[in-house]
């Protein structure tokens, strides 16, 4: 890994920057589920109910879903009766997820705090590993990744969502306003933390386009690698097995 990465449009240290993500998430955690409504229009839950379908969760899988704080992901991917373990880095997400779950009559999810470049679980451990809108936080992405391959088995899957770079004509540049001058307001307002989602915005922007992340899932290893747009790749999900 490089001296410096991105917070942003800052290059900082690599400890640095673990350091001010896990500021950002403790900042906005309790409202951070209000904010991802708000941000997107609501639309974040349909890229959710998508993302979950591709994964075809099934009652025997172990599932891993890394930077899952909240929840959102895990209560979906339990509704197959799969075994799902939620791993984030920031306790506070994880208070507000055991929260909601304990809220929702949600039983039988793991929670543990961890970091996905250096996990503890055991080598071919899972048979899928989820993370959305969680990828672009992380310190070391190829580390990350290759931890990813390492706790799956053999014929294990990944996907991620994540926020990426529109291809549609015009949508782009009114995207690009919105987001820049219109999240922060709204972070200001709902959450007293423009900050926080200023942040967030530019971790969009720095984050590598479609062709070089899947190129970055190929190169840790895994194969069938696929890239599925939403809104002309506003979001992407992408995807890959372990062989």
């Amino acid at each position: 890994m490089s001296e410096t990465v991105s917070f942003g449009y800052e290059d900082v240290t690599p400890a640095e920057k673990t350091a001010r993500v896990g500021g950002v998430f403790t900042n906005v955690a309790a409202r951070y589920d209000l904010m991802n409504d708000a941000m997107s229009g609501g639309m974040h839950r349909l890229w959710k109910d998508r993302f979950v379908r591709r994964v075809k969760p099934r009652r025997t899988d172990q599932i891993l879903d890394m930077a899952g704080g909240t929840g959102d992901i895990a209560f979906r991917l339990a509704e197959s009766g799969a075994s799902v373990t939620v791993a984030d880095i920031n306790p506070a997400m994880l208070d507000v997820g055991m929260k909601r779950a304990q809220e929702r009559g949600i039983d039988g999810l793991v929670w543990t705090e961890a970091n996905a470049e250096t996990l503890t679980f055991p080598d071919r451990f899972f048979d899928a590993y989820t993370i959305a809108f969680g990828i672009r936080n992380v310190t070391d992405i190829p580390k990350a990744l290759r931890e990813a391959h390492r706790v799956l088995r053999r014929g294990g899957r990944f996907f991620c969502l994540e926020f990426s770079t529109t291809q549609w004509p015009g949508f782009a540049e009114v995207y690009d306003s919105y987001s820049h001058k219109l999240v922060p307001r709204l972070g200001q307002l709902l959450a007293n933390d423009a900050d926080s989602y200023r942040y967030l915005i530019e971790s969009i922007r720095r984050f590598p386009d479609m062709p070089t992340f899947e190129g970055m899932i190929r190169h840790a290893g895994f194969i069938e690698t696929k890239v599925e747009p939403i809104m002309g790749g506003l979001v992407a999900i992408h995807s890959g097995w372990k062989i």
